[in-house]
């Protein structure tokens, strides 16, 4: 029988870790606990482990390919998991989603045209979008109830004859919402009647608490899977993002053909033969561990959860559906909002990602990483309660 251990705390200080290691100088400050970028402090599957050590081994290391039974093992995850049915020819490589989103930007717009973005999200899609001279067409998401929603009404009136294309994160990060179909749909339509094309993150697409359903995009049709292009890796799921191995799902042959022409001709490399071997393992092997860090994962919600009610009933938690990165509201939390990120950095000495760098339009809101041993969330919780206490005390 398998162990999974989620609890025991893995020191990463000096393992060259981004998270942990360059914490002082993203932050400015010393003593931070980190719980800010998207990893993961748990090891991966045993079996992930075991494929890596494999390769290692070997002592080769040479330039490598996509053998067949990597195809398979991503044909079959996405058949059992999301009911998706993929064809091998629809797959291309990259280095990474955030590398393909650029790559994608510049090979199907034109500098000056428009791409559609939905804040408060994922930050690196704003430079993709700008950095070659794209224009950034919001559609801000709409807090109602406590939850987001689409503001479609407000995507029509804003679509114009330089809109080209739009960047959805499904599910959705930071605000952990899983689309549901008829969101997807009404969405889809709208582009493919404005010549939309769609664009899907589904980067967290493993990462699903009970109740809610990953719908993939392109699913829904033949005319949506035409019109789009799906990001996906294994990354997320299984703890691999420094192995720089993601998949891009294209059924469109035309869209797919300029893709890799462009990846091409950018210098996208052959891949990475270690995160070939690491994600053909977990898709292999991977799901008894997931079903066991689901289970982790929303044991730390339901304790964050608690927390906050007993002690920082001032600061709201947006209810997750997905991933393991949670959307606070601080809001009415006493430290005026606009001050709010010095303060959880300086006074709470505790790593999150303010809201205003998902463009955000208002102040108050910190994405949070909870995808950390217990004791490790409960420190940080201790921390900002902590420190609230303080200056509710001054």
């Amino acid at each position: 029988m398998i162990d999974y251990d989620f609890d025991s705390v893995i020191e990463r200080r000096n393992t060259n870790s981004i998270k942990w290691d360059y914490t002082d100088k993203f932050f400015s400050v010393k003593d931070i606990l980190p719980m800010w970028v998207a990893d993961m402090d748990f090891k991966s599957p045993r079996p992930v482990i075991e494929a890596v050590s494999e390769v290692a081994h070997r002592g080769i290391f040479g330039y490598s390919g996509i053998p067949q039974s990597y195809c398979d093992s991503i044909i079959g995850w996405m058949k059992r998991r999301h009911k998706w049915e993929i064809k091998q020819e629809w797959l291309a490589y990259s280095p990474g989603v955030v590398p393909a989103l650029h790559v994608l930007v510049n090979a199907f717009t034109e500098p000056g045209d428009q791409v559609i973005l939905q804040t408060p999200v994922y930050y690196p899609f704003f430079h993709a979008v700008t950095c070659g001279n794209r224009e950034i067409l919001d559609n801000p998401l709409r807090l109602e109830g406590g939850q987001y929603v689409m503001d479609l009404e407000d995507l029509e009136r804003k679509i114009g004859p330089r809109t080209k294309m739009i960047i959805i994160c499904n599910p959705h990060n930071p605000i952990s919402r899983i689309w549901k179909e008829d969101e997807l749909r009404k969405l889809g339509e709208i582009c493919m009647k404005n010549k939309i094309l769609v664009i899907s993150d589904e980067i967290h697409q493993d990462i699903v608490y009970p109740g809610f359903k990953h719908v993939p995009f392109a699913a829904l049709s033949e005319q949506f899977a035409d019109n789009s292009i799906t990001c996906t890796a294994a990354s997320k799921t299984f703890n691999l993002p420094g192995l720089q191995t993601s998949n891009i799902i294209i059924p469109n042959p035309a869209l797919r053909s300029r893709f890799t022409e462009r990846a091409r001709a950018y210098g996208v490399p052959s891949p990475n033969m270690f995160g070939v071997a690491a994600t053909e393992a977990a898709y292999r092997h991977g799901e008894a561990w997931l079903t066991k860090l689901l289970e982790y994962l929303e044991g730390n919600i339901s304790f964050l959860a608690g927390f906050l009610s007993r002690n920082m009933p001032g600061v709201k938690l947006i209810q997750p559906q997905g991933t393991y990165l949670m959307w606070l509201d601080f809001r009415d939390c006493g430290v005026s909002p606009n001050r709010l990120a010095n303060f959880i950095r300086d006074d709470a000495r505790v790593g999150l990602e303010p809201g205003k760098i998902f463009g955000c339009k208002d102040d108050g809101f910190e994405r949070m990483n909870i995808a950390c041993p217990r004791s490790i969330l409960e420190e940080g919780l201790n921390r900002i309660a902590q420190a609230i206490k303080t200056r509710q005390a001054d």
